[in-house]
């Protein structure tokens, strides 16, 4: 009996990760973007979910903190 190894990762190439300037803080959350007047989602510095300020089902309090806390 002869023992075969697959190599599966073989071809795989790491996707790079895009790097920011050193005092350009990553974006990872949710924030309140003033422009807009929406909520918006951030991963990894990408924005991914927005939702608007007016309307949104979220409580007064959670709304209230994040237009003080983290604001962009």
């Amino acid at each position: 009996m002869v023992a075969i190894q697959l190599d599966l990762f073989n071809d795989v190439h790491p996707v790079p990760v895009p790097t920011a300037a050193p005092d350009t803080p990553v974006l990872n959350g949710m924030y309140y973007e003033q422009a807009t007047d929406k909520f918006v989602s951030f991963a990894n510095g990408q924005r991914y979910y927005e939702e608007p300020a007016k309307g949104c089902g979220h409580l007064k309090e959670w709304q209230e903190r994040i237009k003080r806390e983290r604001a962009i």
